[in-house]
């Protein structure tokens, strides 16, 4: 690994441990719960998520639960956070994993990929968060960032990018990628923002080709 990117990770987790946001999700490291606040947190802001996310974990504590649930009950729920569209996922991702996985989530990229609803971002989330092991995990927040740190000025829909994933493999591929996940996902929310970034206050300001 070269330098760079262990000063990136180390400064990042740093600044984490100062200003890192607290969510109940990152309390577990269970994937049950952590796809649950995965699927919630689509499009929707994350302070939005935490009360619904709490009750409904309160009401389908594991994935036996969630897989016998009234699908009209679950979509009250997703309407709730304007996610009625995604309200069957809930459902079929607990059904498949009690009825093809005997309750179990598996701890392979591919495996996780062919729970419904469960793409590439919530694979990468649940792998390096539960089972502690590196993933390129890229929204469009982080693709932005690795974007701007490189610059390489790419355009257009960049998460899937060879050269921003290949990037993203090595900046997870640390000791604590769960956390390094979390640190990421706030810096990129707070400080590297889509519009008029926080540069001033940036821990990266001194080595970001932006």
């Amino acid at each position: 690994m070269n330098k760079n990117m262990l000063i990136i990770q180390n400064r990042l987790i740093e600044w984490y441990r100062k200003y890192g946001r607290d969510f109940p999700w990152r309390y577990t490291k269970d994937p049950y719960t952590i796809m649950i606040a995965e699927f919630m947190l689509h499009r929707t802001k994350a302070e939005q998520v935490v009360p619904v996310y709490s009750e409904f974990i309160k009401k389908y504590p594991d994935i036996y639960s969630l897989a016998k649930a009234n699908p009209e009950n679950i979509k009250k729920v997703t309407e709730h956070l304007g996610l009625h569209w995604r309200s069957e996922h809930f459902i079929t991702a607990a059904r498949y994993i009690v009825e093809e996985l005997n309750g179990q989530f598996p701890d392979e990229f591919d495996e996780l990929r062919k729970i419904p609803g469960v793409g590439e971002y919530i694979a990468g989330a649940i792998l390096t968060v539960c089972f502690n092991k590196p993933a390129p995990v890229v929204d469009s927040n982080i693709a932005r960032f690795i974007n701007r740190f490189w610059k390489l000025g790419l355009k257009g829909e960049i998460r899937r990018k060879k050269q921003i994933v290949k990037i993203a493999e090595e900046l997870f591929n640390t000791e604590n990628p769960g956390k390094f996940l979390f640190a990421i996902v706030d810096f990129t929310s707070l400080i590297c923002k889509p519009n008029n970034p926080d540069c001033f206050q940036c821990p990266l300001k001194n080595i970001c080709k932006y």
